[in-house]
Protein backbone atom coordinates (compact mmCIF):
# COMPACT_ATOMS: atom_id res chain seq x y z
CA UNK A 1 0.00 0.00 0.00
CA UNK A 2 1.45 3.29 -0.93
CA UNK A 3 2.29 6.04 1.99
CA UNK A 4 -0.64 8.08 0.40
CA UNK A 5 -3.54 6.17 1.18
CA UNK A 6 -3.65 7.76 4.68
CA UNK A 7 -1.30 10.67 6.34
CA UNK A 8 -1.38 11.99 9.77
CA UNK A 9 -0.51 16.00 9.83
CA UNK A 10 0.93 17.83 12.79
CA UNK A 11 1.44 21.86 13.37
CA UNK A 12 2.55 24.28 15.84
CA UNK A 13 1.94 27.82 16.56
CA UNK A 14 4.33 29.41 18.95
CA UNK A 15 5.76 32.17 21.06
CA UNK A 16 8.46 32.67 18.74
CA UNK A 17 10.68 31.26 15.71
CA UNK A 18 13.29 29.08 18.23
CA UNK A 19 12.39 25.38 18.59
CA UNK A 20 15.08 24.77 21.18
CA UNK A 21 13.73 27.82 23.88
CA UNK A 22 10.50 29.12 22.29
CA UNK A 23 6.91 27.44 23.34
CA UNK A 24 3.70 25.97 22.24
CA UNK A 25 0.90 27.68 21.81
CA UNK A 26 -1.66 25.93 20.04
CA UNK A 27 -1.59 22.50 18.09
CA UNK A 28 -3.22 19.99 15.38
CA UNK A 29 -2.36 16.03 15.32
CA UNK A 30 -4.95 14.78 12.65
CA UNK A 31 -5.38 12.05 10.01
CA UNK A 32 -6.61 12.95 6.55
CA UNK A 33 -6.84 10.28 3.61
CA UNK A 34 -5.60 9.91 0.05
CA UNK A 35 -8.09 12.78 -0.90
CA UNK A 36 -6.99 15.08 1.78
CA UNK A 37 -10.20 14.16 3.50
CA UNK A 38 -10.04 14.64 7.46
CA UNK A 39 -10.49 11.61 8.71
CA UNK A 40 -10.45 12.91 12.91
CA UNK A 41 -7.86 15.45 14.74
CA UNK A 42 -7.47 16.64 17.80
CA UNK A 43 -6.25 20.47 18.65
CA UNK A 44 -5.23 22.07 21.63
CA UNK A 45 -4.73 25.59 23.01
CA UNK A 46 -1.94 26.09 25.58
CA UNK A 47 -0.72 28.55 28.26
CA UNK A 48 2.63 28.44 27.24
CA UNK A 49 3.47 29.73 30.82
CA UNK A 50 5.76 32.77 29.12
CA UNK A 51 4.44 36.05 27.95
CA UNK A 52 3.56 35.57 24.04
CA UNK A 53 5.41 38.35 22.31
CA UNK A 54 2.98 40.57 20.47
CA UNK A 55 4.89 39.98 17.31
CA UNK A 56 3.83 36.04 17.14
CA UNK A 57 0.42 37.07 18.35
CA UNK A 58 -0.07 38.97 15.25
CA UNK A 59 0.65 36.05 13.07
CA UNK A 60 -1.34 33.43 14.99
CA UNK A 61 -3.51 35.20 17.03
CA UNK A 62 -3.65 34.31 20.41
CA UNK A 63 -2.93 36.55 23.09
CA UNK A 64 -1.07 35.71 26.33
CA UNK A 65 -4.47 36.78 28.08
CA UNK A 66 -6.23 34.50 25.24
CA UNK A 67 -3.78 31.47 26.14
CA UNK A 68 -4.21 31.93 30.24
CA UNK A 69 -8.06 32.57 30.05
CA UNK A 70 -9.13 29.88 27.66
CA UNK A 71 -5.62 27.43 27.59
CA UNK A 72 -4.70 24.21 29.53
CA UNK A 73 -1.73 23.67 31.36
CA UNK A 74 1.20 23.92 28.94
CA UNK A 75 2.55 20.15 30.42
CA UNK A 76 -1.06 18.46 29.63
CA UNK A 77 -0.75 20.09 25.86
CA UNK A 78 2.54 18.57 25.56
CA UNK A 79 1.69 15.29 27.17
CA UNK A 80 -0.95 15.08 24.65
CA UNK A 81 0.86 15.39 21.87
CA UNK A 82 3.77 13.32 22.72
CA UNK A 83 1.60 10.36 23.30
CA UNK A 84 -0.21 11.50 19.96
CA UNK A 85 2.89 11.63 17.79
CA UNK A 86 4.06 8.17 19.94
CA UNK A 87 0.77 6.51 18.43
CA UNK A 88 1.20 7.63 15.02
CA UNK A 89 4.87 5.95 15.48
CA UNK A 90 3.32 2.97 16.52
CA UNK A 91 1.09 2.55 13.69
CA UNK A 92 3.75 3.33 11.51
CA UNK A 93 1.55 6.34 9.60
CA UNK A 94 3.42 8.78 7.61
CA UNK A 95 3.64 12.25 9.60
CA UNK A 96 3.83 14.85 7.11
CA UNK A 97 5.29 17.91 8.89
CA UNK A 98 5.81 21.01 6.61
CA UNK A 99 9.79 22.00 8.17
CA UNK A 100 9.47 19.00 10.22
CA UNK A 101 12.67 20.26 11.93
CA UNK A 102 11.17 23.36 13.63
CA UNK A 103 8.04 21.06 14.56
CA UNK A 104 9.36 17.91 16.13
CA UNK A 105 12.39 19.80 18.10
CA UNK A 106 10.55 22.01 19.59
CA UNK A 107 8.14 19.05 20.89
CA UNK A 108 11.12 17.44 22.06
CA UNK A 109 12.73 20.44 23.99
CA UNK A 110 9.29 20.99 25.67
CA UNK A 111 9.02 17.82 26.80
CA UNK A 112 12.52 17.68 28.26
CA UNK A 113 11.47 21.32 29.52
CA UNK A 114 8.10 19.14 31.24
CA UNK A 115 10.51 16.57 32.53
CA UNK A 116 8.53 13.96 29.97
CA UNK A 117 9.95 11.45 27.62
CA UNK A 118 10.25 12.78 24.22
CA UNK A 119 8.42 10.91 21.36
CA UNK A 120 10.14 8.58 19.65
CA UNK A 121 9.55 8.09 15.95
CA UNK A 122 10.21 5.62 13.05
CA UNK A 123 11.72 6.74 9.59
CA UNK A 124 7.97 7.86 8.47
CA UNK A 125 8.19 11.52 8.90
CA UNK A 126 7.41 12.94 5.55
CA UNK A 127 8.80 16.77 4.83
CA UNK A 128 7.35 19.40 2.05
CA UNK A 129 9.64 21.57 2.47
CA UNK A 130 12.63 19.44 1.92
CA UNK A 131 11.01 17.55 -0.86
CA UNK A 132 9.66 20.80 -2.76
CA UNK A 133 13.08 21.91 -2.48
CA UNK A 134 14.81 19.00 -3.81
CA UNK A 135 12.51 17.87 -7.04
CA UNK A 136 11.99 22.16 -8.03
CA UNK A 137 15.11 23.38 -6.67
CA UNK A 138 15.47 26.23 -9.15
CA UNK A 139 11.69 27.44 -9.16
CA UNK A 140 11.98 31.26 -7.89
CA UNK A 141 10.06 32.71 -4.71
CA UNK A 142 9.81 31.76 -1.29
CA UNK A 143 9.16 28.82 0.13
CA UNK A 144 6.60 29.12 2.93
CA UNK A 145 3.82 26.97 3.07
CA UNK A 146 1.57 29.60 1.86
CA UNK A 147 3.47 29.98 -1.42
CA UNK A 148 4.01 26.41 -1.63
CA UNK A 149 0.48 25.95 -1.42
CA UNK A 150 -0.08 28.29 -4.16
CA UNK A 151 2.30 26.37 -6.52
CA UNK A 152 0.65 23.16 -6.52
CA UNK A 153 -2.92 24.27 -6.19
CA UNK A 154 -3.82 23.58 -2.39
CA UNK A 155 -6.00 25.51 -1.26
CA UNK A 156 -5.20 27.52 2.61
CA UNK A 157 -7.88 29.54 3.79
CA UNK A 158 -6.53 30.26 7.27
CA UNK A 159 -2.90 30.68 7.17
CA UNK A 160 -1.06 30.15 10.64
CA UNK A 161 -4.18 28.08 12.23
CA UNK A 162 -2.80 25.14 13.42
CA UNK A 163 -5.35 22.62 12.08
CA UNK A 164 -5.57 24.66 8.82
CA UNK A 165 -1.70 24.48 8.21
CA UNK A 166 -1.35 20.57 9.51
CA UNK A 167 -4.41 19.96 7.03
CA UNK A 168 -2.36 22.08 3.70
CA UNK A 169 0.41 20.10 4.72
CA UNK A 170 -0.61 16.69 4.34
CA UNK A 171 -2.42 18.00 1.08
CA UNK A 172 0.63 19.31 -0.27
CA UNK A 173 2.75 16.32 0.36
CA UNK A 174 -0.17 14.09 -1.63
CA UNK A 175 0.23 16.74 -4.66
CA UNK A 176 3.85 16.24 -4.40
CA UNK A 177 3.59 12.91 -4.84
CA UNK A 178 1.15 13.09 -7.62
CA UNK A 179 3.28 15.72 -9.47
CA UNK A 180 6.86 13.64 -8.89
CA UNK A 181 5.57 9.73 -8.24
CA UNK A 182 9.40 8.40 -9.70
CA UNK A 183 11.17 10.24 -6.90
CA UNK A 184 8.41 10.10 -4.41
CA UNK A 185 6.36 6.90 -4.38
CA UNK A 186 8.65 4.80 -3.14
CA UNK A 187 8.60 3.02 0.61
CA UNK A 188 8.46 5.37 3.65
CA UNK A 189 11.42 4.13 4.81
CA UNK A 190 13.78 5.02 1.31
CA UNK A 191 11.68 8.29 1.28
CA UNK A 192 12.54 8.69 4.58
CA UNK A 193 16.46 8.45 3.72
CA UNK A 194 16.06 10.79 0.56
CA UNK A 195 14.83 13.61 2.45
CA UNK A 196 17.51 13.10 5.15
CA UNK A 197 20.05 13.02 2.40
CA UNK A 198 18.37 16.29 0.73
CA UNK A 199 18.30 17.98 3.52
CA UNK A 200 22.17 17.96 4.17
CA UNK A 201 22.64 18.87 0.93
CA UNK A 202 20.30 22.12 1.57
CA UNK A 203 21.96 22.97 4.28
CA UNK A 204 25.53 22.65 3.29
CA UNK A 205 24.45 24.56 0.16
CA UNK A 206 22.47 27.36 2.34
CA UNK A 207 25.95 27.69 4.25
CA UNK A 208 28.29 27.61 1.26
CA UNK A 209 26.25 30.73 0.28
CA UNK A 210 25.89 32.61 2.85
CA UNK A 211 30.28 31.77 3.81
CA UNK A 212 30.40 33.30 0.37
CA UNK A 213 28.38 36.14 0.77
CA UNK A 214 27.44 37.68 3.83
CA UNK A 215 29.10 35.63 7.03
CA UNK A 216 32.74 33.63 6.31
CA UNK A 217 31.98 32.01 10.01
CA UNK A 218 28.26 31.26 9.44
CA UNK A 219 27.12 27.67 10.30
CA UNK A 220 23.69 26.40 8.81
CA UNK A 221 21.43 24.32 11.26
CA UNK A 222 21.80 20.76 10.47
CA UNK A 223 19.33 17.43 11.55
CA UNK A 224 16.63 16.21 10.10
CA UNK A 225 13.79 15.26 10.65
CA UNK A 226 15.10 16.35 14.37
CA UNK A 227 17.84 19.07 15.52
CA UNK A 228 20.48 17.79 18.42
CA UNK A 229 18.92 19.58 21.75
CA UNK A 230 22.35 20.34 22.71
Amino acid sequence: MSWTERLAVFDTETTGTNPLTDRIVTAFVGIIDANGEVERGSDWLADPGVPIPEQAAKVHGISTEMAQENGELARDVVERIRDSLNWIARNKLPLVVYNAPFDLTLVAAECRRHGLDAPVLGPQVVDPLVIDRAVDRYRRGKRTLTDTAVEYGVELLDAHDASADAVASGRLALALAQRYPDELLVDLPTLHEKQREWAETQAASFEDYMRRTRDANFTADRGWPMRALD
